[in-house]
């Protein structure tokens, strides 16, 4: 009888080992879910990203099936607090403070149709004050120590609406951003 729940019990030791080898050396999840497209109706009015130059993509943007259906309605981008938090592009504060325990910043953003394309940053500590107008690039604030919902490292939750509509935050993005690779030298001649 000690010989089979020993058994049993190292069973599941190796069965949790492999689940775990498998989950570590799976590789990371894709920038764009190849089913998911980005928004037709987004411009792509974005400069930099939200964080570094291009931070990793932790978890992408899973659209809802319905208006209160499970997804992901943003993406999260690799950054430990303290990292710089930019507007991708220019824009009006429309909020910064805190929602459900966590700083958030809020920026209608210019020239995007009405209602306004508005992207959302979390956690962030906020430099920048409700009704100020932001260029892109400019530092809106700092990644908050507390209040991150990633669990395998730490990150900012980077969102995107028009009205009660959540689009695909990296729509904003040009290709040449979101896809920059190492730069090559051409002939002069």
């Amino acid at each position: 009888m000690r010989a089979n729940r020993c058994a049993r019990v190292c069973a599941r030791l190796i069965l949790l080992l492999i689940v775990t080898a498998a989950a570590l050396l799976a590789p990371p999840p894709p920038l764009f879910a190849a089913d998911v497209p980005l928004a037709d109706d987004v411009p792509t009015v974005g400069r930099t990203w939200p964080v570094g130059l291009r931070p990793r993509v932790l978890r992408g943007w899973e659209p809802p099936a319905t208006a209160y259906g499970p997804g992901h309605r943003g993406v999260d981008l690799a950054a430990p607090a303290g990292t710089p938090v930019r507007a991708v592009s220019a824009g009006r504060v429309s909020f910064a403070g805190r929602v459900a325990g966590k700083r958030v910043v809020s920026v209608d953003l210019a020239g995007t149709g009405g209602p306004p394309l508005r992207t959302t940053y979390e956690p962030v500590t906020a430099t920048v004050e409700e009704g100020e107008e932001v260029e892109p690039g400019e530092v809106i604030g700092t990644v908050d120590a507390s209040g991150s919902h990633c669990t395998a490292a730490p990150c900012i939750h980077w969102g995107l609406r028009r009205g009660k509509v959540y689009l695909n935050p990296l729509s904003l993005l040009p290709p040449w951003l979101l896809h920059r690779g190492p730069s090559r030298l051409l002939p002069l001649a």
